[in-house]
């Protein structure tokens, strides 16, 4: 590894002094009042500076607090006031918030970015920026062109709400759909904190729990890329994009594969950098290194707020993290690589590798012969496939995939002879039929390591119902062949001279995805078979300053340290699997804390638990039991929230049972009942 690990240092002495401002309001032309929290550098005579704003649901007074100080502070001391507003229906925000990305979300964005820019402490310059859902409104407000906005940032983001996020992949429904809108749940139960709304707090907390969306039910009624995702995928026109563009994101997050889309499809001032990091904030980098991402960020508004020419865009469009072959482990704090740049996506400096199939090996040569082999993976493969979504959380990555490639059909190519290094996205082809009307198949691109440990490279799915487009469902004809395409994770891995390339196959992948209604057998022709490696010819780059910094962090005391427990375990009986992971003290493993200056206490536990038995498919059962409690002396919430998910041939069932207190007294007490239909999943 070429790069060293550095420490983050917490810098005090910044140039701008910076005064904040705990809660503020500014009221929509509705009337809706607006929370929001602002940071204003102390200039001289009070001159007004660019602004960045950063607009999300994630509550600014408890929620993300400890992440803002050190970031709003670092920025606002560079001379940017920075204004962190919670959404219409969040946190301490007047109404009601019914879905994501909403037409009303950005709508009210427009009108945030118009009263900014008539604010005295705004020169009329705006930046907007987030990662998630920040980042994905910061694309979907910059489509819209309000004149303020002059440049943004997205981080851990997409550009296709149905493809590439946290809902469907390949036109498979993902678990994680049902675990994220569990999250919202509980995250919408929190009351609003009476020091900020005074004594409507009450009235504006209930009529919150009793107008909450099913979210889970929302999006699983979707199961095909209909104008519900279409709308907020900027995907479906770059051109309204037109101010620049920097976008972040890591090989450990579900996102990785959006800089590169959003570099293809973009035509401004743009540039992208894909770490190693899982879905945080790059200067909080995990695995390791972190990079400065909050002085890369204050070039990126220097250049496009203050109009100061300087260095930002001289580097290559993409910088990559080139990973190394690492032993395989569910634990990976630090990434070993390097840094390469690409300047266009797609790039003259990668050439595809083409091999072909016999039984259980790769060659380099077409198969001549006819050779048909059969494909029905025991339902639980995929086991230790580690998370769909790495949140920085020690045992979510993949383990050694010798467990799993036991279950799959597996190919190997020779010893490589010399190093080889992939950048961008594998792609596997095939002619296949199937014994049902529907199917799935999964394809890996695996580095085996001549000591037979196994790590996962880069993985696609593709749902066999939407070979005709992911907007319709399209039942199979058992029996009938047909041409099956499976694009992988784009992936930036260096394969060691004596390691394999192995391409892994199967027909499930729990409990990362829910299994189809029926267990299902492919018939691959191996003749058609063809996977296509990206092979990077080209250069190492010095890549990004990754001596990470922050301003000073939010007084914080952690009351009770927390833990992710993940456990699997195996019922010989029934051949029944269960895998269980339990946040206990906090859905990531924060723990409890509190928020010292303000004297919250916030706790969340999480326990997920997927059981599923290899005899039926209509076995899979998903739980999520929660425990939500926030408050302090005198003001405490305790939600308690238990959702579940089945399904049977014909239908998925959904159900959220909410239980609130306020101190000791029950005050909101319901249970949500949903039946949908299965549409190709």
């Amino acid at each position: 590894m070429s790069v060293e690990i550095h420490e983050k240092k917490i810098i005090t002495d910044l140039p701008y002094e910076v005064e904040v401002f705990e809660n503020k309001w500014l009221t929509l032309s509705d009337g809706t009042q607006l929370s929001y929290r602002l940071w204003l550098p102390k200039t001289e005579d009070k001159a007004p500076t660019p602004v960045i704003l950063e607009y999300i649901p994630y509550r600014k007074r408890d929620g993300t607090r400890g992440r803002d100080e050190p970031m709003h502070g670092f920025f606002s001391g560079h001379g940017y006031a920075c204004i962190r507003v919670d959404m219409r229906g969040t946190g301490e925000s007047d109404g009601l918030m019914h879905d994501e990305y909403l037409q009303q979300e950005q709508d009210d964005a427009l009108e945030v970015l118009d009263w900014i820019s008539k604010q005295p402490w705004c020169d009329g310059n705006i930046g907007m920026m987030g990662k998630s859902w920040g980042g994905f409104n910061s694309l979907q407000v910059a489509a819209l062109q309000p004149p303020a906005l002059k440049a943004i940032i997205c981080v851990g983001f997409t550009d296709d709400r149905y493809n590439h996020d946290i809902h469907y992949k390949g036109g498979n429904l993902l678990n994680d759909n049902f675990w994220w809108g569990s999250i919202m749940a509980a995250y919408q139960s929190r009351p609003i904190d009476p020091e900020i709304a005074g004594d409507k707090w009450h009235d504006l907390w209930m009529d919150r729990l009793e107008n909450m969306p099913f979210l889970i039910s929302n999006w699983t009624k979707h199961q095909t890329r209909d104008e519900y995702w279409k709308h907020g995928s900027v995907c479906e026109d770059y051109s309204a994009i037109k101010v620049p563009v920097f976008a972040i994101d890591g090989w450990a997050d579900c996102y990785r594969n959006t800089p590169f889309s959003l570099m293809n499809g973009l035509d401004v001032p743009r540039k992208a950098i894909i770490g190693p990091w899982a879905h945080v904030y790059a200067h909080d980098g995990d695995p390791l290194p972190a990079m400065s991402f909050l002085e890369e960020a204050v070039k990126w508004w220097d250049k496009w707020l203050k109009g100061i020419d300087n260095d930002t865009l001289d580097c290559p469009m993409i910088q990559a993290w080139m990973e190394d072959y690492m032993t395989p482990d569910s634990q990976m704090p630090v990434s070993e690589g390097r840094w390469v740049g690409v300047d266009s996506w797609p790039t003259k400096d990668t050439e595809d590798q083409t091999y072909f199939l016999t039984r259980g090996k790769m060659m380099d040569v077409k198969n001549e012969k006819t050779e048909v082999e059969l494909l029905k993976t025991p339902l639980n493969h995929g086991i230790l496939g580690g998370e769909f979504m790495g949140a920085g959380v020690h045992g979510e990555t993949p383990s050694d995939q010798r467990v799993e490639d036991g279950m799959a059909m597996v190919f190997d190519s020779e010893k490589l002879e010399e190093p080889i290094e992939v950048l961008g996205a594998p792609i596997f082809k095939v002619r296949l039929s199937a014994d049902k009307e529907d199917a799935m198949i999964y394809a890996a691109l695996e580095d085996v390591a001549p000591d037979g440990a196994v790590r996962r490279v880069s993985y696609g799915v593709m749902n066999l119902t939407h070979l005709q487009g992911h907007d319709k469902v399209v039942k199979l004809v058992p029996g009938e062949e047909v041409d099956v395409t499976v694009t992988l994770d784009c992936c930036a891995h260096r394969f060691e001279a004596g390691h394999r390339y192995r391409l892994a196959l199967a027909t499930s992948y729990w409990p990362m995805f829910w299994v189809k209604p029926e267990d299902v057998t492919l018939s691959l022709d191996l003749s058609t078979a063809v996977l296509t490696i990206p092979k990077f010819v080209g250069n190492d780059c010095e890549g990004p300053n990754m001596k990470p910094v922050s301003a000073a962090y939010t007084p914080c005391t952690v009351l009770s340290e927390g833990r992710v427990d993940r456990s699997v375990t195996y019922d010989i009986v029934n051949d029944a699997w269960t895998c269980i992971t339990d946040g206990v003290g906090g859905v990531f493993g924060e723990g409890i804390y509190r928020f010292d200056d303000i004297g919250t206490v916030i706790e969340h536990n999480l326990k997920r638990e997927l059981t599923l038995s290899n005899k039926d498919p209509l076995s899979a059962k998903y739980v999520i039991t929660q425990k939500m409690k926030l408050g302090r002396e005198g003001w405490l919430a305790d939600a308690d929230i238990i959702t579940e998910q089945t399904a049977d041939h014909d239908y998925f069932y959904i159900t959220c049972d909410m239980k609130v207190k306020e101190g000791d007294q029950l005050i909101f007490d319901r249970k949500w009942e949903s039946k949908i239909e299965r549409n190709g999943n």
